[in-house]
This record gives C-alpha cells, sequence and structure tokens, in this order.
C-alpha cells in the first residue's frame, strides 16, 4: 500500500528553524503534486506550501519569504524548512500528495493521501 511518512516535528522558541520531511513508500508510478498543510487547535486544516511535479510552488500568505518548500522527485520526498518560526506556525502539519501507484496489473490514483501528521510548537 501506498502511505506518506512524515518526520521532523518538535519544540522551537520562535524565530527558531525546522525541516519537516515526508516521504511516500509503496509501489508509487507517479506522483502529481505534494504539499504541506498545518492543523491549529480550534482552527481549520489550510494549506501551508505546494509543489507541482515540474517544481512550481505557491505558499500561504504569511509563510512567504520563511518557509521553503522542495522535493527530491527521485526519491519520492517533499521537505518544507521553516525559518523564522512564530508562535502562529504552531499545530500539526500534515503531508499531502497526488499519488498514481501500481495494483496488480493496473494503476490506481490517489489524489488526496495524507501523512499521519507531525506537532510543531513554537513557543518560548
Amino acid at each position: 500500500q501506498v502511505q506518506l511518512v512524515e518526520s521532523g516535528g518538535g519544540l522551537v522558541q520562535p524565530g527558531g528553524s525546522l525541516r519537516l520531511s515526508c516521504a511516500a513508500s509503496g509501489p508509487i508510478s507517479s506522483i502529481n503534486a505534494m504539499g504541506w498543510y498545518r492543523q491549529a487547535p480550534g482552527k481549520q486544516r489550510e494549506l501551508v506550501a505546494k509543489i507541482t511535479s515540474s517544481g512550481s510552488t505557491n505558499y500561504e500568505d504569511s509563510v512567504k519569504g520563511r518557509f521553503t518548500i522542495s522535493r527530491e522527485n527521485g526519491k519520492n520526498t517533499v521537505n518544507l524548512q521553516m525559518n523564522t518560526l512564530k508562535p502562529e506556525d504552531t499545530g500539526v502539519y500534515y503531508c499531502n500528495a497526488d499519488v498514481t501507484y501500481r495494483f496488480g496489473v493496473w494503476y490506481r490514483r490517489r489524489p488526496d493521501l495524507w501523512g499521519q501528521g507531525t506537532q510543531v510548537t513554537v513557543s518560548s
């Protein structure tokens, strides 16, 4: 089965940095867009950053200039470098991907595959 596994969350002081990684595993044929979402307590899940297979990116306004999304296509991995972190960046960060995978002799697509989430806490 295909799955996404995140790593790299933790506790950091305001102004600090963290790097999140997400690796897709399984019988993957191709991955279109990959992205990071976050959900703060009591709030809806929101898009933080997204990157297409060709490398085009888009960011939520509050993280522009501070966060950088990148991917390693050969490793089916997407990373999120987070700098100058603020308390309002606190939340559970989820990896998301649009994945096509082999299923027997067929191919199936999971346009909305999610990881289990990793906690990011920005606090002094």
